[in-house]
């Protein structure tokens, strides 16, 4: 009897072994597979993970036509390092212009249940004339930036800032932040204020901006209430305050800027995409802080001299620094067909894309020693692009049309490449 249960237990002990090795078997592949799609992921959003820190990889190499090659370091402490607090800061270098460009900051979180950060941060780089981002946009990474090789009209600012981010639900987000900047162009350029020719600025500016998603799709079964599935439309509003005389700010002005995103079908078929956006400026305002319309033509004599990469939401026959405006509004449309399926691996897909502007601006002669034109007549422009041809590249065709047609035919015909690349 006692060998009959020693031998019972020694089979049940080498079952239980070869159970556990089977278990270790399959869970090891299963952990590797969920250790590579979240690194992938995370490569996708433009960091390298380490056990504490995010290396930034938009800060490693870029071009542009003012500081010539744009290399640097950059990242932002992970959740291993603290759930309560993060460090982020970067620092680059431009050939062209010689001078190094830097940010740190740092946040704490208030409430983990709505995701409330208060952050503090102190910048010296440059932005591009003209250009609005909103508190509230997701982080945007792209492993080649198109429009930033050709922009030639930058400012250089330095901002202390103080920013606070909520998020009422996974439906509803805001941000607000006040900011401290002195503003320098980098091109020679003076405003009319007061009858005086002002070639620098100090602003200080109060922003609150809110992204609703009434169509976003929630997991109630989670405690967190995590957003599983974006829905469409998206909606954001921001105001922005600049205010005379606080901090030694010189300009008294006010922006309101729009924008909603919508999304028709489904991505594995054929499937199209609205974006609208709008702003309307107040009161007295350097062109740093106007609106442009997403240019991303450079000015050359023909069109293989003009031959570049073609941007994701930009004007591809419209020249740089060719317009600006105080109010704006831009419409694009994009109709994905269904990829053509040559291969598993040869999908190219076509897009059918058209473009609209629309602007106007009050007081054009107090901007100073620079020439630029009006948008109130409406700009109109349609192409394709050809996608996913070979690694991610593909071809577009985009051609001006309607009232600011330029006499010559080929100044109305963009040609260039398309790159599309997802983890």
């Amino acid at each position: 009897m006692k060998r009959f249960t020693l031998f019972l237990f020694i089979l049940f002990s080498a079952s239980l072994a070869q159970s556990q090795s089977f278990q270790r078997e399959v869970k090891e592949p299963e952990q590797d597979s969920v250790k590579k799609s979240v690194f992938l992921k995370s490569i996708g959003n433009g960091y390298f993970p380490t056990k504490y820190f995010n290396a930034d990889l938009r800060y490693l190499i870029k071009y542009n036509q003012y500081e010539g090659i744009r290399m640097g370091l950059g990242g932002v402490t992970n959740e291993t390092f603290s759930e309560k607090y993060r460090l982020n800061t970067y620092v680059v270098y431009g050939f062209r212009d010689h001078r190094f460009k830097y940010s740190i900051g740092g946040g704490f979180r208030i409430t983990e249940k709505t995701n409330s950060w208060l952050n503090l941060s102190y910048t010296d780089d440059l932005q591009e004339t003209g250009s609005t981002k909103f508190l509230t946009d997701g982080r945007f990474f792209q492993f080649f930036e198109p429009r930033l090789i050709n922009i030639d009209l930058f400012h250089r600012h330095i901002t202390k800032s103080l920013s606070f981010e909520h998020e009422f639900n996974p439906k509803m987000i805001a941000e607000t932040e006040f900011s401290i900047s002195n503003i320098d162009p980098t091109y020679s350029y003076a405003y009319i204020l007061n009858n005086e020719a002002v070639s620098s600025f100090d602003l200080s500016i109060a922003k609150v901006a809110f992204q609703w998603s009434p169509f976003n799709k929630v997991d109630s079964s989670n405690e967190s209430n995590e957003k599983i599935n974006e829905g469409y439309p998206r909606f954001t509003l921001q105001y922005t305050k600049s205010f005379n005389d606080i901090f030694g700010s010189n300009f008294n002005f006010s922006k309101f800027d729009f924008k909603t995103n919508y999304k028709i079908g489904n991505e594995d078929d054929a499937f199209s995409e609205i974006t609208l956006v709008s702003g309307i400026v107040n009161g007295d305002t350097p062109l740093t802080h106007l609106y442009h319309a997403y240019p991303n033509n450079i000015t050359k004599e023909t069109i293989l001299q003009r031959f570049s990469v073609a941007g994701l939401n930009s004007f591809e026959t419209m020249y740089f620094n060719e317009f600006f405006s105080d109010k704006f509004a831009t419409l694009q449309l994009k109709h994905f067909l269904k990829p053509f399926t040559i291969s598993p691996r040869f999908k190219p897909q076509l897009v059918l894309i058209t473009r609209y502007a629309i602007g106007d601006m009050k007081n054009p002669e107090r901007h100073q020693n620079v020439t630029f034109g009006s948008l109130k007549k409406g700009y109109t422009e349609s192409g394709f692009e050809l996608n996913k041809l070979l690694f991610g590249f593909g071809l577009s065709f985009t051609y001006r049309y309607g009232a600011y047609h330029l006499p010559q035919i080929d100044d109305n015909v963009a040609f260039k490449f398309t790159f599309n690349v997802s983890l």
